[in-house]
């Protein structure tokens, strides 16, 4: 080893540089002939060789790196390479410079993006070619905290980036952002161009971004700099300019039209060649000069697009209106509005339609062919089918546009709501109140439910009845909607009219989920009463049969409700049971009595009905079937006795009342069972003879049906019954809210009632201060001595 190291020629940077120079020369100009395994191994021998020398590895002027010629250890050469490589880099891209200046615009670009594609190819090379540096001297003196030494790939970028790239005013990076802007603007007038161009200039700049603190780490600094600035500054004059000129010359519906191609084009050239970063910067410029800046326009044109239901120019408004802040709320303050006349006037054209047919003798296929009167309908008489489909029909219409133009956004949802409730409890028809709707709606739930509905198919229902939650759920007095279903509902399990008994219990979970199990507890009861009735109907029967009692009717059904549950009242006329009916009733009344001691049975003669069959007259061989309410059938069995009785006669063997017997015999005569002599149904004087020579095409002729007069004086009974009912629940709500509070002030309590409430109806404040002044006087609550707005609770 002593001889070979005594024969080795010295080395030193005189005889390592030259030849180290000479292949970073060829690596960096003439790459393309190919750089050879060998060679590659010679080079990076020589800088080996170089660095493991003996010798202080000192810099320029003898002046060791960093600045310090303390003893480091085993010394390590390497800066003088590292210098001169770094004035190599200089000297290279001097000449580069000097060649981009005499190119301009899209020459400019390919120079550009030729010789930045060599050199980082090239430097690529010579960086692991100059690994051994990079591992040890370069790393030493990184670990030793000099900002200024970077690894030799590092090195080559940072040299581009300071000595050719500039930054400024008549810099290189100037002249290719000119090139690149002039290059984009073409391609936004319509012109093709060559994306890879800027492509390649975006990645050497992305490329130049170099942290200061880290030389391993990389910014977008320069990017964000020399790039993405004056190009979004040029993206905004470009726009300005061109929105301003094409919305003076074209329709709100073209510009529209015009502006989401544009959005769409500057998303897309995000994806062909700018940094993914840039992209909320240029999507944001383009919404503020695009949209924002036109917005009032564009909101302008909203209400011709709602009225001529333009869906599709409405959905690329409001894709362009929900990019920029508050650009939806007058928007939907419109909508709100338009929805609501819309709502109020389908309500009008049904209350103030010219005609409507009225079936004066109901619908049922068991009676003979009803004759259909046609009179005016008054906003009060209103076809509760026709006035929710009204409704729905709106609801529906506005729904589809919410879900297609609108996305299904929630703010437009919002009013939809709001414009459905204000329509549904205040319209044409409501004008008295807001309890007009949940009576019609309660009303066409009960013509869905009967047995003559039009629908067959259960699902059909479903639907039907799916569609009516969507109004109920609008409907404020709740509480009225439940009466008078519970009256319906009740009078259907009565007559045995429902159509379904599942679809009577799916409705009934229907307003169970909307309201609460406390909503619906009575109906469910009711159900439960009609099967217990059942059982009771068999007992009875299963008795009798034990007994040998033979019973003269042959069908005989009594339905038990409890009184707490059924919204059930006797009738205040009288009824004298007929004979025929007298023996079969005070046997049933023995047998509950005995088997439930302590109840007491009220009957509601005036819910029954009953069949009865003509002897004196027939339809070939098949006596007529006579389908009556249990008066009815207290006229006609006085029948038997004889054909002919005044009306003073009749009202003593039936012992009803004689308004309620006047339309009773009424229906008759109109059924032609009976004729009239004397004057008129229910004049004093009048005699009434059965009508021997009836005649029909059918066997079952139903005369059952209600009488106007007694269907308007119980829907004024129900609301009656409403208006008690809802002052004991003020008065509830008032009770609870003081004991939990013990002390409130008027105007806090007045608003907690409200809330408490307003699922159920929505209270008045003048029957909330009555319900206070009840209290006061009952004690329950007392005011507060020298304070005449709070109240204390009274334990």
């Amino acid at each position: 080893m002593a001889a070979y190291g005594a024969q080795a020629q010295p080395i030193d940077l005189a005889t390592t540089w030259p030849k180290l120079e000479a292949g970073v020369d060829r690596i960096m100009n003439r790459l393309r002939d190919g750089l050879s395994y060998g060679t590659w191994m010679d080079l990076y021998t020589l800088i080996y060789n170089y660095c493991t020398s003996s010798r202080m590895n000192t810099g320029l002027n003898n002046e060791p790196i960093g600045g310090s010629s303390s003893n480091r250890g085993a010394n390590l050469m390497g800066a003088d390479l590292y210098i001169n490589l770094k004035a190599y880099l200089k000297q290279h891209l001097d000449a580069l410079k000097t060649e981009a200046d005499q190119q301009m615009d899209e020459d400019l670009l390919t120079f550009y993006t030729r010789e930045w594609k060599r050199y980082t190819t090239a430097t690529m090379y010579i960086h692991h070619i100059f690994r051994y540096l990079n591992r040890h001297w370069v790393k030493r003196e990184i670990d030793e905290g000099h900002k200024t030494i970077y690894d030799v790939y590092t090195l080559t970028l940072v040299t581009w980036r300071d000595h050719f790239f500039g930054g400024g005013p008549g810099t290189v990076q100037q002249k290719v952002m000119d090139a690149v802007l002039k290059l984009i603007e073409r391609q936004r007038n319509g012109e093709t161009i060559d994306t890879s161009l800027i492509y390649n200039v975006v990645e050497s700049f992305v490329s130049l971004g170099l942290d200061e603190n880290d030389s391993t780490k990389s910014t977008l600094d320069v990017y964000k700099r020399y790039f993405e600035v004056p190009f979004l500054a040029k993206t905004d004059a470009y726009y300005k300019m061109e929105s301003e000129k094409f919305i003076s010359e074209n329709t709100i519906t073209d510009y529209m039209k015009k502006a989401e191609a544009r959005l769409a084009e500057e998303d897309h050239r995000v994806q062909m060649y700018l940094h993914s970063s840039t992209q909320k910067g240029l999507i944001l410029t383009c919404e503020t000069v695009l949209i924002k800046n036109h917005t009032g326009p564009i909101q302008e044109e909203f209400q011709n697009l709602l009225d001529q239901d333009k869906v599709e120019d409405l959905s690329r408004m409001y894709g362009l209106l929900c990019r920029v802040p508050e650009g939806l709320e007058k928007l939907r303050l419109i909508f709100e509005v338009h929805v609501r006349k819309q709502g109020l006037s389908a309500v009008e054209k049904v209350a103030g339609s010219s005609a409507a047919p009225v079936n004066e003798e109901g619908d049922e296929d068991d009676e003979p062919t009803p004759k259909k009167k046609t009179k005016k309908s008054a906003a009060g008489d209103v076809d509760p089918k026709v006035y929710v489909d009204a409704l729905l029909a709106v609801h529906r219409k506005f729904s589809a546009l919410v879900d297609e133009a609108f996305k299904g956004e929630a703010g437009f949802g919002a009013s939809l709501d709001k414009a459905c409730r204000e329509f549904v409890n205040r319209n044409k028809v409501c004008k008295e109140g807001s309890s007009k709707s949940p009576e019609l709606l309660a009303k066409h739930c009960d013509s869905l439910l009967k047995k003559n509905s039009k629908l067959t198919e259960e699902h059909e229902v479903e639907d039907v009845l799916n569609s009516v939650m969507t109004i109920f759920k609008y409907v404020e007095d709740k509480d009225v909607f439940q009466k008078f279903y519970q009256k319906s509902l009740a009078k259907r399990l009565v007559h045995g009219s429902s159509a379904s008994e599942d679809m009577e219990e799916s409705m009934i979970n229907k307003l169970k989920d909307a309201c609460g199990f406390e909503f619906t507890n009575k109906l469910s009861r009711m159900f439960q009463d009609v099967t217990l009735s059942k059982d009771i109907n068999d007992q009875f029967r299963e008795q009798m049969s034990r007994t040998h009692e033979k019973d003269d009717l042959t069908d005989f059904h009594i339905l038990v409700g409890g009184t707490a549950s059924w919204p059930l009242h006797a009738s205040p006329s009288g009824f004298n049971i007929p004979s025929e009916l007298l023996k079969t009733y005070e046997r049933f009344q023995n047998f509950y009595n005995h088997k439930y001691s302590g109840r007491k049975l009220n009957w509601l003669f005036h819910l029954g009905k009953a069949e009865l069959k003509t002897n004196y007259v027939k339809l070939g061989k098949s006596p007529y079937t006579l389908i009556v309410t249990n008066y009815q059938m207290g006229v006609l069995l006085q029948y038997n006795a004889a054909t002919t009785y005044t009306w003073e006669e009749l009202l003593n063997s039936t012992g009803v009342a004689p308004e309620q017997l006047a339309g009773q015999i009424g229906t008759l005569v109109k059924g032609k069972i009976l004729t009239v002599e004397g004057g008129k149904v229910g004049e004093a004087g009048s005699r009434y003879e059965l009508n021997m020579g009836f005649k029909s095409k059918k066997l079952r002729i139903k005369l059952d049906q209600p009488v106007k007069a007694e269907q308007k004086a119980e829907a004024d009974d129900t609301h009656k019954t409403i208006e008690e009912d809802r002052k004991m629940l003020i008065q509830a709500a008032i009770v609870r809210i003081m004991k939990t509070r013990k002390v409130m002030n008027h105007q806090t309590l007045m608003g907690e009632v409200i809330s408490q409430l307003n699922a159920r109806f929505k209270p008045k404040v003048p029957d909330i201060k009555k319900c206070i002044d009840i209290l006061l006087e009952k004690e329950y609550i007392e005011r507060m001595e020298g304070q005449k707005d709070m109240f204390s609770y009274v334990a």
